[in-house]
């Protein structure tokens, strides 16, 4: 365990390996996306292309998050030095610590950000950009606007610091994510009970394609980001069948536009039209 912990705790100085977890990640479910689709996609030229587009967004992201990451360590740092938060004021363990930091930072960069990216209509201007897709897949998963991946950032601040977290919490927390959301993003078809006992605890992929579905109120809904107990005790769960689902905006943005990425990038500073509406077989 000590050994886990000096390994995670270390891990924010080693960007190469973190990006070893993402990449690994989107290869793995792409792959097998490919064997077992959840739905037939139709991309607008190749998968190659679409997955080049939202890939542009993820190296955006990536290189914010490293000057985000030397917060993240000051306000950890603090944290220890100072004795503030969760795990300090319960005199947590090892583990104590890590379930609750996954849980702080899972609800404040996870789910309650997400919610109020659809609640507050200035932020919601920079998240279309995310439900814009037309074909979720696991390229789709990291396609933010770099606004958003700011917002996120001090969401993410907020979790560290009501729990207090140590960086190697923080890392192990981070990993997961990455890999939660190449799952939950991917276009895989699971067995309908295996993916029901999933969502009773963490996001399964048919729960958060409910998300993407281009209708509300299936929109504002399901937000979790690795647990789904945020969405089932705050009233934000809904199910929907696969066969029923349909990506992308039924108003804000063309989704003809969904692989337009320089005009994905400006949207966000244009008058919304909400009078665009997508036609859906």
């Amino acid at each position: 365990m000590d050994k886990l912990i000096q390994y995670f705790q270390s891990l924010e100085q080693h960007p190469l390996q973190r990006m070893a977890f993402l990449v690994s990640g989107l290869l793995f479910f792409w792959i097998i996306e490919g064997a077992i689709p959840l739905l037939q996609l139709s991309y607008k030229k190749t998968k190659l292309r679409h997955a080049a587009v939202n890939f542009s967004f993820t190296v955006i992201h990536l290189v914010i998050h490293t000057f985000l990451a030397i917060l993240i360590i000051k306000i950890s740092d603090w944290c220890a030095a100072t004795g503030f938060g969760l795990i300090y004021w319960l005199n947590a363990n090892v583990w104590g610590t890590i379930a609750i930091v996954f849980l702080s930072l899972d609800f404040f960069g996870g789910w309650l950000v997400h919610f109020t990216e659809h609640k507050i209509p200035l932020l919601w201007r920079f998240h279309v950009i995310h439900h814009a897709d037309n074909n979720v897949d696991v390229t789709t998963g990291l396609r933010h606007h770099p606004i958003e991946s700011v917002l996120r950032g001090l969401f993410f601040f907020a979790g560290i610091l009501v729990s207090g977290a140590p960086m190697y919490a923080v890392m192990i927390f981070q990993t997961l994510l990455v890999l939660s959301t190449a799952f939950t993003h991917a276009n895989i078809s699971l067995p309908k009970s295996l993916d029901r006992a999933l969502s009773f605890i963490l996001v399964s992929p048919n729960m958060h394609k409910v998300h993407h579905h281009w209708k509300q109120p299936f929109t504002d809904s399901n937000y979790g980001a690795v647990l789904s107990v945020w969405d089932r005790l705050l009233g934000t769960f809904r199910k929907l069948e696969p066969g029923e689902i349909r990506y992308g905006l039924d108003r804000y943005y063309p989704n003809e536009k969904d692989e337009n990425f320089v005009q994905l990038m400006k949207s966000p500073f244009k008058k919304m039209n909400k009078d665009i509406v997508a036609r859906k077989p």
